[in-house]
């Protein structure tokens, strides 16, 4: 969908529909008034007859509304003011966009709400606009037969704003909304994919399609035989299960000087995860398809900072395979050899995500990055902690876990810092490799991030456990994005290029 601002009297704009805010107790936003102004008391006296309330997320569509030139009137409940957050908002945006979709217009005039949702800026408001739009709109169809595509999708918002003061800030905010949000369609797209059209291969090359569209992007892949060669045993040993050959997805984004150090994200790309020789139970195991978000993630991270042209180099290392059962599997008992020399008991073949970043957070070295991010589906222990709200945020550098938080709540993306205590290191412990590959039940997502941290120790290093956020369940089945979002806002602030 296309997004422009505009900054003329609600009243006198020309649209298919208009859309406006109503508070609770009936009290019209401020293009509301002035529209009612225009209507000479219609919008007051509707509100008044009870029809709208203002609750949040409630619509009412008008027609024939008396003089002003939109051809439709969309009234949409905006809670109390002192309750009105962004995220508040995004959920406005998100009820106002569905009955635009199933209505007959394809493009619509947003006003935004005045005043400003607490803590808001005009900035923030225009990226959330098209956040909750995009993700109110989409759809995954490309394996249906026979798709069925809304009748008259809508195809343009105009965002109204109350002064051309506003003007720039409202337009940056609508441009990297969008950058965010095609990052968050195509990391959608990855992972709702099914396992046997989205494997590593797969993965690789839609990683190498990016690269073709953009000259600051370079991808590389390398194979089972660059990994073998660089002692990748630990990943290696995961793939050793799978008919699909493992890749490790490289990919250098330089926007920044030459001599400038990266910023790493690291993304687990499990295609399929059965959990091999410790299988999964066969219930919902087909969710185990968005095993791969993390690396997704990052894919569609990298391509919003390659639409942006964020003017930094950030490093995106995606390690894919599938985890299978198979003769030649990882076997509870096995002791593997990782890149960092650094021996693993293998106690649980299902803990493999930890075993394909370890590897490649040692390989993250070689760059010596200012920061690195890995992002991954590790633990069902962090949905238990966390639920499905908020990812796991665990961390060696107070600075670095401070950014990503604050990332997070910037674009309603939200983390939450679990500690990284040498306590639990313990649980660790194995009395014949240099470690276990899991620490018992007990604090599942931190001993896995204390496994991660073993090879992090001569890095800034961040670690998001999203196992409870890149995906939905039930009657919303499907990937979510995150978290798109908070990385890309973490780069644009590192670029100083963000609010």
């Amino acid at each position: 969908m296309e997004y422009f601002v505009k900054s003329t009297n609600p009243a006198k704009r020309r649209t298919p529909c208009l859309v406006l805010g109503v508070l609770s107790k009936q009290k019209l936003s401020a293009p509301a008034e002035a529209v009612d102004k225009a209507s000479d008391g219609f919008l007051g006296r509707l509100v008044k007859q009870g029809d709208m309330d203002g609750d949040l997320g409630q619509t009412l569509m008008l027609y024939q509304v008396p003089g002003i030139n939109a051809e439709r009137v969309l009234l949409v409940g905006c809670g109390k003011h002192r309750e009105l957050t962004p995220a508040a908002y995004r959920k406005i945006v998100a009820a106002a966009t569905r009955v635009l979709q199933q209505g007959p217009t394809t493009s619509a005039t947003w006003c935004v709400t005045e005043p400003l949702p607490k803590g808001a800026s005009i900035y923030g408001l225009a990226r959330d606009t098209v956040l909750a739009a995009e993700d109110t709109l989409y759809r995954f169809d490309q394996c249906k037969s026979k798709a069925e595509p809304p009748k008259h999708p809508l195809t343009r918002l105009d965002l109204l704003i109350g002064s051309d003061l506003d003007r720039d800030e409202a337009a940056r905010g609508l441009a990297h909304g969008i950058a965010m949000a095609s990052g968050v369609t195509l990391a959608k797209d990855l992972g709702n994919l099914p396992g046997n059209i989205c494997t590593p291969s797969y993965l690789a090359e839609r990683a190498l399609d990016l690269a073709k569209d953009c000259q600051s992007l370079r991808v590389r892949v390398l194979e089972a035989e660059d990994m073998k060669k660089l002692g990748m045993g630990a990943l290696l040993s995961v793939a050793s299960g799978s008919r699909q050959p493992p890749k490790l997805i490289v990919m250098e984004y330089s926007g920044g000087k030459g001599s400038e150090k990266p910023v790493v994200l690291v993304g687990k790309g499990l295609t399929f995860d059965a959990g091999g020789i410790s299988i999964k139970p066969a219930a919902d195991m087909d969710q185990m398809k968005y095993d791969m978000c993390g690396g997704a993630s990052v894919i569609g991270a990298l391509k919003a900072c390659a639409d942006l042209g964020l003017p930094l180099n950030v490093v995106g290392l995606v390690p894919s395979s599938e985890n299978l059962p198979d003769g030649a599997a990882n076997k509870p008992g096995d002791i593997v050899t990782s890149m960092s020399g650094q021996t693993i008991e293998i106690l649980n073949t299902d803990a493999e995500g930890r075993l394909i970043l370890c590897d490649t957070l040692t390989y993250a070295e070689r760059y010596e990055p200012v920061a690195v991010i890995d992002v991954a589906t590790l633990t069902g222990a962090c949905i238990i902690a966390l639920g499905h709200f908020a990812s796991g945020l665990m961390a060696n550098d107070e600075r670095l876990a401070a950014e990503v938080l604050e990332a997070g709540e910037h674009t309603g993306d939200r983390a939450w810092r679990l500690p990284l205590w040498d306590d639990y290191q313990k649980a660790l412990d194995s009395p014949f490799a240099d470690m276990a590959n899991i620490g018992g039940r007990s604090a599942g997502a931190i001993t896995a991030a204390c496994f991660l941290w073993r090879y992090t120790k001569k890095l800034k290093w961040a670690h998001l456990d999203v196992a409870g956020t890149a995906w939905k369940t039930g009657e919303d089945k499907g990937a979510t994005g995150r978290p798109v979002p908070l990385l890309t806002q973490f780069l644009l602030r590192r670029s100083e290029m963000g609010a």
